[in-house]
């Protein structure tokens, strides 16, 4: 994003420290060419994944997205079915660290057809219940520790098949400059994109700018309120408080959580995203 005042040119990119990666991104939106430059890099994955469950089924809402800025979908949960909770699944990383159910990847897989069947079954009666995180502390440059939270396994499934749900949405909303945990997109494209708006234009100005605890302090209330301008599915949104309001589980303790997304988690990501545009 450019905007002139008394001649000087700023450059402004949204991004993020970490990163996800999965389809094409967005076209850019900025008044530059550096997006178009990189098309061909910024679209190939980064890192191979599976991606059965995102392109079937998922296309007619990215397109109904995509020609209708202002349109609310009231019909998303029937997407989250037991194929998808499958591949999100194999999606996850088979060695991460286990949440408060410390149920490890392997275990799951050992009758994992009759456990998604089950989840399933949960999700759609509305008997699914979502978890508290398992708190843990990840050491920061300056000395100080960033709260991560870490989901069961079960509540990594379902996230990762509603985000996927939500990306097809989402992804036809946000803007160019946007790269933070955007799929197919990386820091070092925010970078090349820098590069390029700076070596093509004028600029005598960059700004770099950082949201102090932004996970931590995002508004509950008014994430919902953000989402409910897209989402008209109450099952989706049900699903979104009970993550939400699972709270931490941290050394025996639980505390409920009034504000904020778990850093860590599957879908905490997206919902930042969402709040920000």
């Amino acid at each position: 994003m450019n905007a002139n005042r008394q001649s000087d040119e700023f450059v402004v990119l949204a991004t993020s420290a970490n990163n996800g990666a999965a389809e094409a991104p967005a076209e850019p939106a900025e008044e530059r060419d550096s997006a178009e430059r990189n098309t061909e890099q910024a679209a190939l994955s980064r890192t191979p994944s599976r991606t059965k469950c995102k392109t079937r089924g998922l296309h007619g809402v990215r397109e109904a997205a995509r020609k209708d800025g202002t349109l609310k979908f009231t019909a998303l949960l029937h997407h989250v079915n037991e194929a998808c909770l499958t591949e999100a699944f194999y999606n996850l990383k088979k060695t991460a660290a286990v949440g408060v159910d410390g149920l490890t990847w392997h275990e799951y897989e050992r009758n994992l057809e009759d456990n998604i069947a089950d989840l399933h079954g949960r999700i759609h009666r509305g008997a699914y219940r979502a978890k508290p995180s398992r708190r843990t502390w990840m050491p920061k440059p300056d000395g100080r520790k960033r709260p991560l939270g870490i989901a069961s396994l079960e509540d990594k499934i379902v996230q990762q098949a509603v985000l996927w749900v939500l990306q097809s949405i989402y992804e036809q909303d946000f803007l160019g400059f946007s790269y933070g945990f955007r799929p197919g997109r990386c820091p070092h494209d925010a970078l090349d994109a820098l590069y390029v708006a700076i070596t093509s234009k004028r600029v005598n100005w960059i700004l770099d700018a950082d949201i102090e605890s932004f996970f931590d302090a995002i508004d509950h209330q008014w994430l919902v309120k953000f989402l409910e301008h897209r989402i008209g599915d109450r099952r989706i949104l049900r699903l979104i408080r009970k993550w939400l309001c699972a709270g931490v589980s941290g050394e025996g303790e639980w505390s409920r959580t009034m504000v904020g997304v778990p850093q860590g988690s599957v879908i905490g990501p997206l919902l930042s995203g969402v709040f920000l545009h």
